[in-house]
């Protein structure tokens, strides 16, 4: 019987791996390079690497990934030709939206087109009161006669979203009966079955992405199973969705949208629980890949939710980890704006062509290879020395930048490297200190293929005295895939005072929503012992817009008003007395637990001394300039034994940069954690 259980995420320039066997504990991590035309393939060769591995795809047992698909289709506008069926009077509201401007004072940047034409935005007659009481029956002609057009438009997909349809599903289900008569193979996403919520801009704009995501995520899901089956793997696949648990190939094919923070969620579920097993439980996660910084805030083991988000310019609502992402990556290239200043991404020259200096076809300038340049990263090869670089090609895109702004190669290579890091240190700003954390509470916890490499600099830059650089840091997101439970969110909009009888209804419509995800869990078949239920009211003082989540079962008003209270000091830094609170929506959270939990890991053996395994000239800055610093193996550095920086650490799947003012150790997890010391420089 199969022992082996599979997390995969799929990035912009590598598909990592992370194999765990259930019976020893054993972990092992690869990557491949990623295949941007079609990211399945790059799995398939994963996985038919197994027998070199030792591996066997028939003993897999447990099979997730996280992927950036979605996200990308909707960033490169290549989802299917969708149309939009809505109440008389509605069809602007998709791009109406809420009437705020990307930037206030920036009269450049305009709002990116809707997902649906005004010509393919029909509407019907039909009125649902906001209780859910028809007030004008559905003209089922209309309906008829807009399927024609829908027909006639060769669209793809449709979006069905009437007003009120949360409370009533009633019309947009015979809506959708009859628009299948007359297109038997169009995708249908139903507002009051992907968001059945209040809130009409933000329910139809999520209906909408999603239907325009399913035709292409249909096609991709489907190469992705016929690709896992042909290498032999029959465990059920899964894929992780926005709010960081794992939903089966089904769900993710009639929800694409819940998928569109996939991979970096992965990385936040998987740094929450090596962070909480190290006894750090308070960490930012800085996750640097080749396209992107993703960066999350964690307290208490547990990480920032957002219902909100917003997608390339596009408004979606969904429970998701609340990631900031900046266009900062190991392949965000170097550039000059109008003024002749240097700037670095949101371009990416991605995992094709790739920095110069990885012979893909690559000339521009890249943060990789400014690294090369200065000899932080190997500048012979890396991946352990299977996949060779080229530093003369570096030397020559980082030399081209140079000339245009009269600066030596080193020190150029240098300002790209501190560009960029000021960038990932105020996106790490954002989720903490604008938010009203302290950093000085917190660790850094850094992962991704780029992560370590420049953790060390975003850690002085934003006052952070610790840095967490978990094992394989550069598959994190995988081992997150792998750590991830199954869950769904089921959800209820009240609008309801947390009081007297209207508290009977509230308590009632959450045993109906207990009944639905008790039902979900049996379907997706996990057992009795590993499924659970997550309680999340999403609340607001009476008057107010907006809304905040309040955790755990409700017992009495009394109880739930006095914890609303106190969630409310944590995000306003008030509570108001004697105000009613309104409840808006409930949520119950299905839950089907993962497998064994993170184990330690054993050390090696020999000392400090016995893994360094050389030593590389290195640009450490202008003050110093090369310095010679040693270059430790990670894999032979034994646990509990300290050593002090400068010094360059190297591993298969990332290289990690040590400043001369930090003292590191690894501890039982296999974590390297790096302290500043005072006086040290």
């Amino acid at each position: 019987m199969g022992t082996i259980r599979v997390g995969i995420d799929v990035g912009g320039t590598f598909t990592d791996f992370t194999v765990l066997d259930d019976e020893t504990g054993a972990m092992r991590h690869f990557k491949v390079s990623s295949t941007p035309h079609d990211p399945s393939e790059a799995i398939e060769t994963g996985i038919a690497s197994f027998p070199e591995r030792g591996l066997s795809a028939a003993d897999v047992v447990h099979f997730g990934h996280g992927t950036t698909v979605a996200t990308n289709m909707v960033i490169e506008r290549r989802g299917g030709r969708t149309g939009l069926l809505t109440t008389e009077g509605f069809r602007d509201v998709l791009e109406i939206g809420r009437q705020t401007r990307p930037d206030l004072f920036d009269m450049s940047v305009r709002k990116p087109d809707p997902l649906v034409a005004r010509a393919l935005r029909l509407e019907v007659t039909e009125r649902l009161g906001p209780d859910g009481a028809v007030i004008l029956p559905l003209d089922e002609d209309g309906v008829a006669t807009a399927a024609r057009r829908f027909r006639q438009e060769e669209v793809e997909a449709i979006a069905i979203g009437f007003l009120h349809a949360y409370r009533n599903p009633a019309h947009e289900q015979r809506a959708a009966a009859i628009i299948r008569e007359f297109l038997p193979d169009v995708f249908i996403s139903l507002s009051s079955d992907v968001l059945p919520e209040f809130r009409e801009y933000e329910r139809i704009s999520t209906t909408v992405m999603n239907a325009y995501l399913m035709p292409r995520m249909d096609g991709y899901l489907d190469r992705f199973m016929k690709r896992s089956r042909k290498t032999g793997v029959e465990a059920k696949p899964y894929t992780i969705h926005s709010n960081g648990g794992l939903m089966s190939t089904e769900t993710a094919r009639n929800y694409p949208v819940r998928t569109c923070l996939s991979g970096p969620a992965a990385g936040v579920v998987g740094a929450a629980l090596v962070g909480k097993a190290a006894a750090f439980p308070d960490i930012i996660t800085y996750d640097v890949g080749g396209t992107s910084t993703d960066v999350a805030l964690i307290a208490g083991g547990k990480p920032a939710y957002s219902a909100d988000r917003d997608v390339a310019g596009y408004s979606i609502r969904c429970p998701m980890v609340d990631v900031s992402v900046i266009g900062a990556g190991g392949g965000s290239i170097a550039w000059l704006d109008d003024a002749g200043g240097l700037k670095v991404g949101p371009q990416s020259a991605a995992a094709v062509p790739g920095p110069a200096a990885y012979g893909k076809g690559g000339t521009e300038a890249t943060i990789t290879d400014a690294n090369i340049v200065l000899q932080r990263l190997n500048p012979v090869a890396l991946l352990d020395g299977a996949m060779p670089v080229d530093r003369e090609a570096a030397l020559k895109a980082v030399s081209a930048v140079a000339e245009k702004i009269g600066r030596s190669v080193e020190d150029t290579a240098w300002g790209i490297i501190r560009i960029a890091v000021a960038n990932m240190a105020r996106a790490i700003r954002a989720v903490s200190m604008d938010k009203g954390h302290d950093l000085k509470q917190f660790a850094l916890m850094a992962f991704g293929g780029a992560g370590p490499l420049h953790a060390a600099l975003v850690a002085a830059e934003t006052g952070l005295e610790t840095v967490i650089i978990p094992e394989s840091p550069g598959t994190m997101c995988a081992r997150g895939v792998l750590l991830s439970d199954v869950t769904r969110d089921f959800v209820s909009t009240q609008i309801k005072r947390a009081e007297g009888e209207s508290w009977e209804e509230i308590t009632s419509a959450v045993a109906a929503l207990e009944e639905q995800a008790s039902a979900w869990l049996e379907a997706e078949t996990i057992p009795d012992d590993k499924r659970a239920l997550q309680h999340i009211v999403e609340a607001r003082y009476a008057g107010q817009n907006h809304e905040i989540r309040v955790e755990g079962v409700l017992t009495t008003a009394q109880d739930f008003a006095a914890r609303f209270a106190e969630a409310h000091k944590v995000v306003y830094g008030y509570a108001l007395d004697d105000h009613p609170v309104e409840i808006v929506n409930l949520r119950v959270q299905a839950i089907g637990h993962a497998g064994r939990p993170l184990q330690t890991v054993a050390s090696a053996t020999g000392s400090i001394a016995a893994a360094k395994v050389g030593e590389r000239e290195v640009y450490v800055g202008p003050e110093r300039g090369w310095l010679t610093l040693p270059v430790y193996k990670r894999a032979l550095m034994p646990q509990g034994e300290a050593f002090s920086g400068p010094a360059i650490i190297e591993e298969l799947t990332s290289t990690a940069y040590v400043l001369p003012d930090q003292e590191g150790v690894v501890d039982a997890y296999g974590n390297i954690i790096l302290k500043f010391v005072k006086g040290r420089a």
